[in-house]
């Protein structure tokens, strides 16, 4: 068991990085204001891996202190920009999965209480059941005001009232047992998507969203679940190894592609605006990480750029 970690002031955190990891510092001031700021284990912990030499504790050579906070700024403002667009992008689907539900079904919250209006397959009993306990629970809090409301006056709360108050994990899970033919309507407010896409999609862009939402590393975050191949991914000819693309399949530039498919298209120009200015900024501050090193941890192809050129095609 490696020895455990012990307690240093501030002062003695800088003359370790200074003296044992060999990273520059020129602004002592400064530096500890930022590690009382941010805290020694996020800003470390989670940003010199890419500034180490391999197989050792020291960074490389003339590696500075500002450029572990330019990564970890590079990171945050990537979390505030990809987050801006993933709650849009969980607006809509609220907005759509109550609407269609409740066109089908009705107003009443017994309708969504009824796991006979779900696609109650054997393989989504389970899902079924815990989601209904989930919306339960939701018809029965006490938390926000305008369910109180609904409750005390029509002692009835419909699906475009509650869904406000579900997560964008609780909508991937509904969507993913409505029956076929309502997300088979959703789907259609996004051009060529298909059922099964949408459902990887949302499914991805949970986790990426959580993230976001909790102040996690992003630009090197990978989910287990992977988006389906598309045709964006052989248009922009993104390399394989074997059968398998290497990008955009579970890591951040799946989220892009993502985006691409489900923001309207002057939404998606603007966030590739920004992600183009973002990235530009941090390879002007990362003189010890190449643009290429940095997209490669992304999980970006070289030509990521080109995105908004192709036609989207089913």
């Amino acid at each position: 068991m490696p020895s455990q970690k012990t307690f240093s002031t501030f002062d003695e955190q800088i003359e370790l990085l200074k003296s044992e990891k060999h990273l520059v510092i020129t602004d002592e001031t400064y530096a500890k204001d930022v590690l009382m700021r941010i805290g020694y284990f996020p800003l470390f912990g989670g940003y010199k891996h890419l500034f180490r030499i391999p197989l050792t504790k020291k960074y490389k050579e003339g590696t500075t202190f500002n450029e572990i906070v330019a990564l970890y700024e590079f990171d945050s403002n990537l979390r505030e920009l990809f987050f801006k667009y993933l709650l849009q992008i969980e607006r809509h689907m609220r907005s759509l999965m109550s609407y269609y539900f409740s066109e089908k079904y009705g107003e009443s919250q017994t309708a969504y209480l009824d796991e006979n209006n779900y696609n109650n397959s054997q393989r989504n009993h389970k899902i079924i059941s815990r989601l209904i306990s989930t919306l339960q629970r939701a018809v029965n809090t006490t938390d926000y005001v305008y369910i109180n409301y609904y409750r005390a006056n029509y002692n009835n709360i419909p699906l475009w009232v509650l869904s406000n108050v579900l997560t964008f994990g609780n909508l991937s899970k509904m969507y993913k047992v409505f029956p076929q033919s309502l997300q088979s309507k959703i789907c259609k407010n996004f051009g060529c998507i298909n059922r099964k896409q949408m459902e990887q999609f949302l499914s991805v862009l949970t986790k990426f969203r959580n993230v976001c939402a909790h102040g996690e590393r992003l630009f090197t975050y990978r989910t287990i679940d992977n988006i389906s191949d598309l045709p964006l991914h052989q248009k922009m000819r993104i390399p394989k190894q074997g059968i398998q693309y290497l990008y955009g399949k579970n890591d951040l530039f799946a989220v892009v592609i993502a985006f691409r498919h489900l923001l309207p298209k002057e939404d998606f120009l603007e966030f590739k605006g920004k992600l183009t200015i973002e990235i530009s900024r941090a390879n002007k501050n990362l003189v010890h990480i190449t643009e290429k090193e940095l997209l490669e941890h992304m999980g970006f192809p070289k030509n990521w750029k080109n995105i908004s050129r192709y036609q989207l095609t089913p």
